[in-house]
């Protein structure tokens, strides 16, 4: 494990920390915990915005600082997280639709299933966007790249070309681990919205990712 960083060791070391206080109240104060700590516009929440925009700002830096003498599919693909993960921060939010006291428009109050201005939380044609894109396909995806991916990368070379071509970050075993121990962890709690909190390691590990890929060299002046 020499290939950790110290910041990812921060990193992992707020990951405990975020559990130690959820199981903390899961199992001390079960009302704190829903009404306090993973409630909406709760530290959870919150925390989780913070590192998909934190996430979307290291893309931006990546593009800026190393833009020099990179292909447009490289630069392509940085825009692409950058906007995927300002993306994902955003509706975690709401879009500041609380923080700013935004009313609700009326398509969204008519079709979104907690009246809030987001996609994630729509119906369509009976339809639920979270459980369709947000949840199985999401979950498809992430399965692919931290067991599949790697594998592909470290075995094949077209694979290895196209995700540098593209400026994909590619995870350390470490963060694939990290990611099966945190799913694990989650499943321990007893609260049906016990998921907020993985969705804050989530977002804390991918940021970990982009900081330090194995496939570090992409996001470099060579």
């Amino acid at each position: 494990m020499n290939n950790i960083t110290r910041t990812e060791k921060r990193g992992f070391l707020l990951l405990a920390i975020v559990f130690a206080l959820s199981y903390f109240f899961a199992f001390t104060n079960m009302d704190f915990f829903e009404h306090g700590f993973i409630v909406e516009d709760g530290p959870v929440e919150y925390g989780t915005a913070v590192m998909l925009f934190c996430t979307s700002i290291l893309s931006i830096v990546y593009l800026i600082k190393y833009h020099k003498n990179k292909s447009l599919t490289w630069k392509f693909g940085l825009v692409m997280f950058a906007i995927l993960f300002f993306f994902a921060a955003g509706e975690e939010i709401s879009w500041g639709q609380r923080i700013f006291d935004i009313q609700t428009g009326e398509y969204f109050m008519e079709h979104n299933r907690q009246k809030e201005m987001n996609l994630h939380n729509l119906e369509v044609g009976g339809k639920k966007l979270n459980k369709i894109i947000f949840s199985q396909l999401l979950t498809l995806v992430i399965v692919v790249y931290l067991l599949i991916v790697p594998v592909l990368y470290r075995k094949k070379k077209w694979a290895k070309n196209l995700l540098d071509k593209f400026a994909v970050p590619v995870v350390y075993w470490h963060h694939t681990i990290a990611f099966i121990v945190c799913t694990l962890l989650v499943l321990i709690i007893p609260h049906h919205r016990k998921w907020e909190v993985y969705e804050l390691d989530f977002s804390l590990i991918f940021f970990l990712i982009f900081l330090n890929p194995f496939n570090k060299e992409i996001y470099s002046k060579s």
